[in-house]
């Protein structure tokens, strides 16, 4: 039963359709191209430098079981720097590896720990070339300490890198 009210002010046409909603541009109503697609005259440009622009950080390069942890911890030697704390252990393998801690009793808050393991992280990855020079290769361990999140990359990277030094000289401990 409708009321009088929907009767008289309701209305139950629907309005003309529109046929073209887009507006044409001057080279017509033309698709997006798709994802792989890029557009003439675009896409990636190389850039000169191969080991800086090397984002990655392979899983061989890194310790990843508590074990490996615990074995560099107890059989290492230790390091003791402003912005972080590094155990050294020689390796069999043919590659320096790494591990990066950063504890909540250090550093504190989540987001603080995280920003700490990304500074020592790419600390070790810029320094593979003073790490080149070492003829021995190490289990590295760096524990993140908490003036470490109030510098910027700078000054831990020089700090990494006159340890990796104090290293290279002194192979034969």
């Amino acid at each position: 039963m409708e009321s009088k009210y929907a009767k008289e002010n309701i209305s139950t046409e629907q309005p003309p359709s529109c046929k073209k909603a887009r507006f044409q541009g001057e080279n017509g109503d033309q698709e997006r191209p798709r994802r792989n697609q890029t557009p003439q005259g675009q896409g990636t440009q190389a850039i000169n430098g191969t080991a800086l622009l090397d984002f990655s950080f392979p899983k061989e390069l890194r310790l990843r079981k508590r074990a490996e942890f615990l074995r560099v911890y107890e059989l290492g030697k230790r390091i003791e720097g402003r912005f972080m704390t590094v155990f050294i252990l020689p390796n069999e393998n043919p590659v320096q590896r790494v591990g990066i801690t950063a504890t909540k009793k250090a550093i504190g808050k989540a987001h603080d720990r995280n920003r700490a393991k990304r500074l020592l992280r790419e600390t070790f990855r810029l320094s593979r070339v003073e790490l080149d020079v070492i003829s021995v290769k190490y289990d590295w361990v760096l524990n993140a300490r908490r003036s470490l999140l109030m510098v910027k990359l700078e000054r831990p990277l020089a700090e990494f890198r006159e340890i990796a030094a104090k290293v290279a000289l002194t192979e034969n401990f």
